[in-house]
């Protein structure tokens, strides 16, 4: 009691100091030899300021001042990581807040929570207190069950390495899951003063060795809705009817018109068919996307529910589609010899690149051959006699595909349009869901035909939409940060690169430029990476900001309403506006839903990559757990403290642990992304070729663990990589 006492009467003398006219604020130092404490006592008054500061009495401002008054109190989103520590993430600012492991206050990854800041060193070095959690953004649970032996109750292992602790669930509210079961776990209570979270079992996912368990956790824990209501069904069933006069009428009739489909082998929602003819000079170019918004009309029960789900995700193993089979593989797919509805965009092209007319319509089309990315590479690229003697009557079109193609590459190049082209991953798997193959996806010419059209389209359909002044959802990329690029300037001289980094202008040319530069060096995935990681995420907007990494001052999504939603919503403003709709109650109307529909797509966005990162990384496990001790040739594509991340020619990455580069204690320097060897002068770095060996996989944590395969390692890094990838 003494103790807390003397506390007690120390914050009241220093907060009566700083309550006087005459105080002004000042550092700690200040502060101590003006109250005339020794240097042995400091501690007593340090813990007495942060004692006032948690109660709000006082703060410590940027320069690192102590202040009377109540510190500003922050509202942003908890994100935890898996060491204890975590951040709260700011909507409107680009700088996080950290918070150590004993700031937070009892919060879980994902909740809505007021924070204070405690430190401040510049605009982006803030440190900070969990006050108050607002709203909590975990409610259920998706893990492994255990039970111990004789006991009756037990825990759930959460599969979010975020959530560091285990959920005990009591006696009688297990459901009547054993051992080795995935389950989902609604929270009861979140713990707190020693005690651990509480919850009880709502489902029982599978057994984690029962194929689909794997996949359906993560789809559980990402929250995917995955059966439509009954309601939505029915309604899809009566929405899907055969196209009648009624719906044809007023439209554009381009049924006789040459156009295909080309899409990969296992695609059943074909959203979009390409056109192509020239006249004279000029190409005439067709994008036609399936007129959705035909089928779901809006705050129907369709469109809620696409709303909700706001884009179909693309799992290992399976689709979980924005909307019912019925629509997105049957009367909404641009399916061979049927009539559909469409919007069209048709754009009159000069042989620079240049849109010099256009026209969006409503159309009925009829798709003449519904062609694969194979069968038009071998007619473009390997001239496969076979394959062109299939389809003869369409190869002059996609030799024109193929002209047109290019020239709208080099344009985008020339203006300084950034092509990050990592390669993706493309799986194979048995019935089962075990992984047969993993290799990277062929990006080739007819991939990057359709690329290059709807690319075309989307840009046309924003600029025209934006000069009408109209309420309308693009697709916007904002300028970097000018700190993360600079950084990137610098870390690049290490290379021999440099690149030039205006005052208050960051120009997309200079990335474009850089890339150019690395390509077929050994470096090149690495510099790729970090120039990605410099910039910020696309998203959905009602303003238009431009986009960033295509160099592209309008830019929209208008090509995919069958698996994204904001396309649906765009199609429904054109639709609007093109039959005389757009009046001053409808412009009201659509600047109100805008904002929220923009932020629900972009968000469910996010957890739809989430969801398939996480699907991959766990096939990959899965797929390298059968190669365990087998060497690998990969490049070194990351390096930190706690070891290094090799990525293989199939995409696969992994880990070699520091602690497991036995041969010596190796230091990570920062600036210059190396890691050496104290005693051997070993040096690893970033982009360097190196033989490793799998010593293993962890299934539950998605990881892979990688040796050094002694004796095969080149330390020089100077031989070129081949990267198969390409």
């Amino acid at each position: 009691m003494r103790e807390d006492k003397t506390l007690k009467k120390r914050k009241e003398v220093i907060y009566d100091f700083m309550c006087d006219d005459l105080y002004v604020p000042m550092k700690f130092k200040e502060l101590a030899m003006l109250l005339q404490v020794s240097k042995e006592n400091r501690d007593e008054l340090r813990q007495a300021l942060e004692s006032l500061e948690s109660e709000g009495k006082i703060y410590l401002s940027k320069r690192g001042k102590y202040c009377k008054g109540a510190a500003k109190r922050i509202i942003g989103t908890y994100k935890a990581n898996q060491r204890g520590f975590g951040f709260v993430i700011l909507p409107e600012e680009a700088s996080d807040i950290y918070i150590s492991e004993e700031n937070t206050g009892g919060a879980f990854d994902g909740d809505e929570v007021e924070v204070v800041i405690t430190r401040e060193s510049g605009d982006r070095n803030r440190e900070g207190q969990i006050v108050r959690i607002i709203s909590r953004g975990v409610v259920r649970i998706v893990g492994l069950y255990q039970k111990k032996l004789k006991s009756s109750y037990g825990f759930v292992l959460p599969d979010n390495q975020r959530i560091i602790q285990d959920i005990f669930i009591p006696e009688g509210a297990s459901k009547g899951a054993v051992n080795g079961h995935k389950v989902v776990a609604e929270l009861t209570s979140y713990g707190g003063n020693g005690r651990k979270p509480e919850g009880k079992i709502i489902e029982i996912i599978g057994h984690v060795n029962d194929p689909g368990t794997d996949i359906m956790s993560i789809v559980k824990g990402f929250d995917l809705p995955v059966e439509f209501p009954e309601k939505v069904l029915n309604q899809a069933e009566r929405a899907a009817r055969p196209i009648s006069d009624a719906d044809a009428a007023g439209r554009k009739d381009l049924k006789d018109w040459q156009m295909v489909t080309i899409d990969g082998e296992d695609a059943k929602d074909l959203d979009d068919a390409v056109s192509i003819t020239r006249d004279g000079d000029n190409y005439i170019l067709g994008v036609h996307i399936a007129d959705v918004t035909n089928y779901v009309q809006e705050n129907s029960a369709l469109d809620r529910e696409a709303y909700k789900r706001g884009t179909s995700v693309y799992l290992a193993d399976r689709v979980i589609p924005m909307l019912p089979h019925t629509l997105s593989n049957g009367i909404c797919s641009l399916n061979e010899g049927v009539d559909r509805l469409a919007l069209s965009c048709i754009m009159t092209v000069n042989e620079k690149g240049i849109v010099t007319d256009h026209e969006i319509a409503e159309t009925v089309i009829c798709v003449d051959r519904r062609m694969t990315y194979t069968s038009v590479k071998k007619i473009l690229e390997e001239q496969d006699e076979e394959e062109i003697s299939k389809y003869r009557e369409l190869v002059p079109m996609f030799q024109l595909m193929e002209e047109l193609s290019g020239i709208l590459r080099r344009r985008r190049e020339q203006r300084g349009s950034i092509d990050f082209d990592f390669p993706e991953t493309k799986m194979v798997l048995d019935e089962n869901g075990r992984p047969l193959e993993i290799k990277p996806y062929d990006r080739n010419v007819a991939a990057k035909i359709i690329e290059d059209f709807m690319l075309l389209a989307n840009e046309t359909v924003a600029e025209d939409y934006y000069w009408q002044e109209l309420p309308f959802v693009y697709r916007t990329h904002e300028t970097p940060e000018e700190g993360k690029v600079r950084a990137l300037a610098t870390f690049i001289n290490n290379f021999g690169y440099s690149m030039h980094v205006g005052i208050n202008e960051v120009r997309p040319k200079e990335i474009q430029k850089l890339l150019a530069k690395t390509a077929g060096t050994p470096e090149e995935a690495l510099i790729s990476r970090l120039a990605l990681r410099s910039m910020k995420q696309a998203r959905y907007m009602p303003e238009n900001t431009g986009h960033f990494g295509l160099a592209a001052n309008y830019y929209t999504h208008f090509t995919s309403p069958i698996r994204r939603y904001p396309d649906l919503q765009i199609h429904r403003i054109i639709k609007d506006s093109l039959r005389g709709r757009m009046k001053e109650e409808k412009i009201q109307h659509y600047q109100k839903i805008l904002p929220e529909v923009t932020k629900q797509a972009s968000e469910t966005e996010r957890r739809a990559e989430e969801a398939e990162r996480e699907t991959v990384k766990l096939k990959k496990a899965e797929y390298m757990q059968e190669h365990i001790g087998e060497v690998f040739e990969g490049v070194i594509s990351g390096l930190t403290k706690w070891g290094m991340y090799v990525e293989l020619p199939n995409t696969v990455e992994g880990l070699v642990h520091v602690v497991n580069m036995t041969d010596d204690h190796y230091d990570y320097d920062e600036s210059r992304y190396e890691m050496a060897g104290v005693h051997t002068g070993k040096v690893y770095k970033l982009g360097q070729k190196i033989h490793v060996r799998v010593a293993g996989t962890d299934r539950m944590l998605r990881t892979i663990d990688f040796q050094i395969a002694e004796g095969k390692d080149r330390e020089d890094g100077e031989d070129e990589w081949q990267d198969d990838s390409k």
